[in-house]
């Protein structure tokens, strides 16, 4: 029995051999952290914690292509790559600026697409049109980082935007046709259970490809990472055992139509902080899927379309 949507599916679906991400590191900030919404970034964020290290700034975006390539190349030799623009904010300049780093991505003959990782608040229609003219010839999708659906923990952690903004970006990029992606961090400080499920609800009304969810991670340099030694109180780091109970209640109430791509992060050790639960991501995917049989339940089981949460209302 298939319980969740899982993002390789999708691949699968579209391509006829394997398909690899390459991290590419562009270069590009924040506006978060360049004084234009901010300072500082999100509380939660060390991007060294999620960098390759193939992919670095210094390097040309042709030059960490043929590295990413040639570092999975002996793994799977029948295969095609995506160019993920992951590291900050990777629409964060002028299109002119931006279309030339796709492009010189994209030139490689074994780059079938590009997934282009972005805020909500950093794109703009110009920017939209020119991914849907790509999206004609070549594998599109652009990730956002929601992170929360609540407005009051978006301000906690610095992000700069509100979920209305998410909503907006997502709404518009799907419209012109666009694979569409959202990120979010359960365990957030302040956030409960009940408050993470809202975010399964909150989603599964929007026209999304995919979601990536991630535990809350405390990493050494960040500002979060001062607040959980000054205020403990503030967060409730979850054991293995309570993630995967609570991943598989998030997916209870997920849109089943919503692939999912990541059930957890995985930081290095020599920058983790907590939790440490000493897992491989697939360790942590087969644990996942062993308790969803266990439970005997699947993605969607208590997701409620807006038609049935009419109806239910008009007969209560």
């Amino acid at each position: 029995m298939i319980r969740y949507l899982n993002y390789n599916t999708l691949l699968k679906s579209e391509f006829s051999e394997r398909v690899q991400k390459i991290s590419i590191n562009a270069g590009f900030t924040c506006p978060n952290r360049d004084g234009s919404k901010g300072t500082g970034g999100c509380t939660y964020c060390n991007n060294q914690s999620f960098s390759p290290g193939y992919a670095k700034p210094v390097k040309s975006v042709s030059e960490q292509v043929e590295e990413g390539i040639a570092f999975f190349h002996h793994k799977y030799e029948s295969q095609v790559y995506l160019a993920y623009f992951q590291s900050y904010t990777n629409t964060y300049d002028t299109s002119e600026n931006l279309i030339k780093i796709y492009r010189e991505a994209l030139s490689h003959p074994k780059v079938a697409g590009i997934v282009v990782g972005t805020r909500p608040d950093c794109i703009n229609d110009e920017l939209l049109d020119y991914f849907a003219e790509l999206n004609k010839s070549k594998y599109v999708m652009i990730e956002y980082g929601v992170e929360s659906t609540c407005d009051d923990t978006l301000q906690l952690i610095n992000r700069g935007h509100d979920y209305a903004g998410s909503e907006e970006a997502i709404i518009k990029t799907a419209e012109r046709g666009l694979r569409t992606g959202a990120h979010l961090i359960l365990g957030l400080p302040g956030e409960n259970r009940e408050t993470i499920l809202t975010h399964a609800d909150k989603i599964s009304k929007l026209p999304l490809t995919a979601v990536k969810l991630h535990q809350l991670q405390l990493i050494k340099g960040t500002a979060m990472a001062r607040q959980y030694a000054e205020n403990p109180g503030w967060f409730h780091m979850m054991t293995a055992e309570e993630y995967i109970e609570l991943v598989i209640d998030f997916l209870e109430k997920l849109n089943p139509a919503i692939a999912v791509e990541r059930f957890v992060s995985q930081s290095p050790e020599k920058l983790l902080i907590a939790p440490n639960w000493g897992l491989k991501n697939f360790e942590f995917v087969h644990k996942i899927e062993k308790r969803l049989a266990e439970r005997n339940t699947r993605q969607g089981r208590k997701y409620m379309t807006p038609i049935t949460r009419n109806e239910f209302s008009e007969r209560k």
